[in-house]
């Protein structure tokens, strides 16, 4: 009976630490869905992570789990996953999201997490243990998004001016302030309909690793879905507000037609990766559509430099997080 009940609390322990992953997931990717329209003075900040955090949660009526089956099922054999796997990918995912928001980086907690899991894995029974083909198409996103947001951003932008050049700059103005309301709903609900099922994923890995779910199960329990979705909007509320001026200002000057065009190629392609089931990064895929929109204008409107200094920490996500992970789990070892 003692053996079944700190079982229990190590589950219940891991699954806080879940939750606590996902709202840090909000407060660090919350300037992913907030930054231009900040930065272009459409909302407040207040007002802006008010409204964001709202979208987060409505995502749990839009999309279906295609991403936390992926991250449950499609990332590692079955077997594999115990507790102390699961502890060392979230310690490996929340120590690298500790460290690039205290510096100010805007980096990917999805691909943090994925590092997290297969560091953990890999330091359990190596690399066969990962399925190739989740590892694969996650890893080829973090080259297709920020490739797919540039590319919507930035078509987007040239058919705008195009289809506005006639009409006085202040009206164009005036109209787009008011649907990049709309761009940032739809990117926000992109948001939380992606990350927060990710981290659903994980504590869906851990409940069938220790017998709460069955592999059986089409989804997990209703209640990590809730909560997974109330943590990652709570995140939000809160803000990440030194990654904020990064993605709002640093990287380009943005005015709410520009805002707009980023948002909705962004919210495109977090739509599709969600539907296909891919965990993606919201933040891989927001730089690259700012950065499409800003090019549209002249090459010398993108600072490079900080788009530069953003890839190499999108390099170093997965071997860093998955570095700390492997550690992490030897560690989980010999404490419990």
């Amino acid at each position: 009976m003692e053996t079944v009940q700190t079982a229990f609390w190590v589950v219940a322990l891991l699954v806080v630490l879940a939750l606590m992953f996902d709202f840090m997931n909000g407060f660090h990717d919350a300037a992913n869905s907030i930054a231009t329209v900040v930065s272009t003075g459409v909302l407040k900040p207040g007002q802006a992570v008010l409204f964001a955090a709202f979208f987060n949660f409505v995502a749990i009526f839009i999309f279906h789990l295609s991403v936390a089956a992926t991250v449950g099922k499609g990332i590692v054999q079955p077997g594999i996953v115990d507790t102390h796997v699961v502890f060392g990918a979230l310690v490996g995912a929340i120590t690298w999201n500790v460290i690039t928001w205290y510096y100010g980086i805007p980096s990917s907690s999805s691909h943090a997490l994925i590092g997290g899991i297969s560091g953990a894995v890999i330091a359990k029974a190596g690399t066969g243990a990962l399925i190739s083909a989740g590892i694969f198409k996650t890893v080829a996103f973090i080259f297709v998004s920020p490739l797919l947001g540039f590319t919507l951003g930035s078509l987007m932008m040239v058919a705008v001016a195009w289809i506005f050049r006639s009409f006085r700059p202040s009206r164009v103005d005036k109209w787009f302030r008011r649907l990049q309301l709309v761009s940032a709903g739809a990117y926000s609900l992109g948001h939380g309909g992606n990350d927060a099922q990710k981290t659903i994923g994980i504590i869906w890995m851990l409940l069938l690793a220790t017998g709460y779910a069955s592999a059986d199960d089409k989804s997990p329990p209703s209640w990590t879905i809730v909560s997974c979705y109330m943590a990652i909007g709570l995140g939000t509320m809160f803000g990440g507000w030194r990654i904020v001026k990064t993605m709002g200002q640093k990287i380009t000057k943005l005015k709410p037609v520009g805002g707009f065009c980023a948002e909705t190629g962004g919210a495109m392609t977090l739509f599709l990766a969600t539907g296909l089931g891919i965990p993606v990064s919201t933040t891989h895929t927001i730089t690259g559509a700012i950065v499409g929109v800003g090019s549209t204008q002249r090459a010398s409107a993108v600072r490079w430099g900080v788009a530069g200094g953003i890839v190499w920490a999108w390099i170093l996500t997965i071997p860093a997080s998955a570095f700390v992970a492997g550690v992490a789990y030897w560690i989980s070892l010999q404490i419990f």
